[in-house]
Parts: structure tokens; sequence; C-alpha cells
């Protein structure tokens, strides 16, 4: 249990001290106060993490109080405590107070025990949750749809966003890793773009697509006659990229002897043209790539650790388009545009099977096939839209799957909620379960589930709602409804 700080508030001191001693423990602070208004001047100078009051005391009620503390203070829970079993009190301290619970005086000391300790796990769900809130606002106020060659506004790109701009301005090498076709070269240039040197040249070398033979003299260049064919001196990306940046895409394809040597190369900034015994300087941002996992590259024996180590002093992860939301459909529409510009067409869009298509679609080529499908498909479209079979065709999918994907999802789930909590042995969820294969009345299963709810807190219709994310009150005029029709 986390450590928590309690307020008991009640006009009779001896009720305060017989609370304070049940609940008094190590992981505990209590605060006590008499009245309601110095229960919120105690509010307002501390953190507390749940109250306690008395419904019925003199000056501010505890129903006025508790709404003040909802209003002022929703992160603290609220727990009631009264000798009243006046169901309109009980309604209104729910329905203004947003009570999470109560307890009856007198009450069971074992009772509270665990009243408190469930109140104090609900606190930390709900401080998570805040947390998790903020930081979402916090990116979702900067959200932007484009960024530096990117298209989409997905919190996973947000991050991509903000974490360039941020390493952007240093010096310090980098490392890019993501699938191949998730925009590592768009991040290197962004990054390059954005930084002291951006007027100084980027230089862009694929490891994966230069012969062995020739890639340490596309790095530091040659003097004629340094081997067949070298039929003049040649500067390489070392001497090009000096005073900017040098981006190095699937550096794991690199031979290993060379690998040495660019290793040097960075650590000393010198390097010797092939063929020549004359060093030379270079004053060079390094940023690296690779498609792989790197320390399953250097277990491998493709990727010198040393040097991977040397240039992952700053770490982006571009994220697969699978994992970017609504993104796909965002980049089909612009690729479609500039594709129709092209081949001198005219498009309006997408149908709505082909979005969700473009947006359920698990895209293993990323960005890269997706790009390479919309420019397909306007050569081989006649327009003004383009469907699902068309893309399906072009996907090389066979009707099933072109239709498996161009519906919405099953009803109960959803791509951003866990399974697990759609699992049958749920207890609050397990008739929603249910009704996704056996159809009836949407009263019937909201019923079912509100009954399984209130039967698993063992008939505390507040703790029941509050796990439904809904109202107690609500449960109350359900309860009610039930009751006259029966």
């Amino acid at each position: 249990m986390k450590f928590k700080t309690i307020l008991l508030v009640d006009d009779e001191t001896a009720i305060t001290s017989a609370i304070t001693r049940v609940l008094r423990g190590k992981h505990t602070t209590i605060m006590t106060a008499n009245s309601g208004q110095q229960a919120l001047d105690t509010l307002a100078e501390n953190n507390v993490d749940i109250i306690i009051s008395d419904l019925s005391m003199p000056g501010m009620t505890g129903n006025e109080l508790f709404s003040r503390v909802a209003q002022e203070y929703p992160e603290t829970i609220r727990i009631m405590l009264t000798a009243h079993t006046d169901i309109n009190l009980v309604l209104e301290a729910v329905n203004n107070g947003r009570v999470w619970g109560y307890l009856q005086k007198p009450w069971n000391n074992d009772e509270l025990r665990i009243l408190v300790e469930q109140a104090s796990q609900m606190q930390d769900v709900l401080a998570e949750r805040s947390m998790l809130k903020q930081t979402l606002q916090r990116y979702q106020k900067k959200q932007r749809p484009t960024f530096e060659g990117f298209i989409g506004d997905s919190i996973a790109m947000q991050f991509v966003y903000n974490a360039i701009e941020r390493a952007a301005p240093s010096n310090a090498s980098m490392f890019l890793t993501g699938a191949s076709g998730t925009g590592k070269e768009v991040a290197a240039e962004a990054i390059h773009k954005l930084s002291k040197r951006k007027n100084a040249a980027f230089v862009a070398l694929n490891c994966a697509a230069i012969p062995s033979e020739l890639m340490e003299s596309e790095i530091f260049g040659h003097v004629k006659g340094a081997f067949s064919g070298a039929l003049s001196n040649r500067d390489g990306a070392a001497t090009m990229a000096d005073g900017g940046t040098l981006f190095l895409d699937e550096l794991g394809e690199m031979d290993m002897a060379l690998q040495a040597k660019l290793l040097r190369f960075i650590q000393t900034g010198e390097y010797q043209k092939v063929g020549s015994d004359k060093t030379e300087r270079a004053n060079i941002r390094f940023i690296a790539a690779t498609n792989r996992d790197p320390l399953q590259a250097i277990a491998d024996q493709v990727l010198r650790e040393d040097l991977y180590y040397r240039l992952n002093v700053i770490s982006i992860d571009l994220p697969p388009l699978k994992e970017r939301d609504q993104d796909p459909l965002q980049i089909a529409q612009y690729f479609l545009t500039r594709f129709s510009e092209e081949e001198e067409k005219i498009f309006a869009g997408f149908s709505a099977d082909a979005e969700m298509l473009l947006t359920q679609y698990d895209w293993p080529g990323n960005v890269r096939q997706l790009r390479n499908l919309i420019h397909s498909a306007v050569i081989m479209s006649d327009g003004p839209i383009i469907g699902s079979e068309e893309l399906g065709r072009q996907l090389k999918l066979d009707k099933t799957s072109i239709n498996n994907l161009s519906v919405a999802s099953p009803v109960g789930t959803s791509a951003s909620m866990p399974v697990a909590e759609f699992a049958p042995d749920n207890p609050l969820l397990g008739a929603a379960s249910e009704a996704v294969f056996n159809i009836e009345p949407l009263a019937t299963t909201e019923r079912r589930a509100i009954e399984r709810a209130i039967q698993h807190f063992d008939d505390n219709v507040v703790q029941a709602a509050n796990a439904l994310q809904v109202s107690p009150s609500t449960l109350y005029r359900k309860m009610q409804s039930w009751q006259e029709e029966n």
C-alpha cells in the first residue's frame, strides 16, 4: 500500500479519535477536522488522498462539503459517514458530492479497514489515470498532422516529433531503429534540418545498397589509381558531409573490418582516402539506422558492439504503420492527391470500405508499401473513387480477407481496449462478452451487467457504479424502474 493521507471530518471528537485508532499505521497520515470549513482549510494546504466525513454537522453539512471537494479536489476519494438511512440524503451525496463509498454508524472496524484499503487502491488508479491524461493532453495540445516530411497525428508520432525536436540541436551521434519503410531517412533529414548544421550538407548512404568492395571508397573517397577503375581522385561522404550530417542506413550490412575504421573516424574525426597516406579531418554529426534489433545484430556478429554504443548516444524508434491509429488513411489521402496530379487523373477519395481496409491492414512494408499501393491504384484505376476491391487486388488479398478488413471491428471489441477486459470470467463484463455471440435486447444485457456488478461488490451500489463508470444515482434509478416493472 502506498503512503496515504486521510482526512477525518466530524463535529464529535470521539468519532474522529476512534477512527484514527483503527486506521493509524506506518502507511498513513491521519488528519482531523471538526467542521466542513476546517476541512476545506486543511485541503487547501495539504494533499489529501481520502476524506471521510459525517453528513450531519452544524454549519456546513457533509453533503455541502462533498460537493465542494468534488469540484475543487476531484482526485480525493470521498467516503460518507452517517447514522441516517434516509435514501434522499444518500442520493444527494451521490449526485452532488459523487461519493465513492459510505460507512454506517456504528461501524465494524474490519469493514472500515477494508473500505479504506479499497479506496486507497482506487485513488492509485485515479492518480495514474490523471497522469496519463495530462501526458496525452500535453501532446494533443502540440498535436501536428505533419512534421518535417512526416504525415500523421497519432500519439505514437507525436512522441517521435517531440524526440526529434529535442535531439536535433545537439551534436551527439544518434541511432534510429524501426522496421523497413517506417521513415528512418526522413527522420534523419528532419534532425539535420532542425540542427545547427542545416546550412551544410546532409549525406545519406545505404550500406545495404553499396557493394562491400566499394563501401570504403563511398565513405572516405579515393585517389587516382587506388584500385582498378579509379581513374581520378574522388571525394567520399566524409569530405562532402564536413560540417554537416552523415546518415548511415542499414549499418549492420557494412563489413566488420570497415566498421572498425568507421569507429576510429567517429572517435578521432580523422580518415584517409583509399590509396592515400594523407590524414584528413572532418567535423561530422553521425546518424546511423538499422531495421533489425541492434542487440540481436551484435549477437549475430554483424554489428560491432563498440560501434553501436559509440553511435547510440541518442536513440529514436520509429513505430510501424499498424501502430499509428488513423495515420494510414491520412498518408493514403496525401499520396492520392500527389499521384493524381503526377498521373494527370482526377480522384475524389476512397470509399468507406476502402478507408476501413487502409486503417485495419497490417502494412508489413509500412509507409513505403502504402506509398507504392496508392501509386499503383491511381495508375490502374479510372476513379473517381478507389474502393476496397481495387486496393485488395493490388495487395493480392483474397475476397474473404478484403471483406474482413473492410468492415468495422466486432461489437464489444476495440483495438484500443485490452482483450482481457472482455474475457468471460470478468464478473462485470461477462454479459457484454456473451452478447457478442447471443443477440438479446440491449436492456437485458445492461441489466445483467449491472446486477453482476452489484453482486460482485456485495450489494455496494456506489462501488458497483464506480466499476461500471456511471453515476450511482443511475443505478438507483435503474433498480427502482425494475421494481416498478415487477
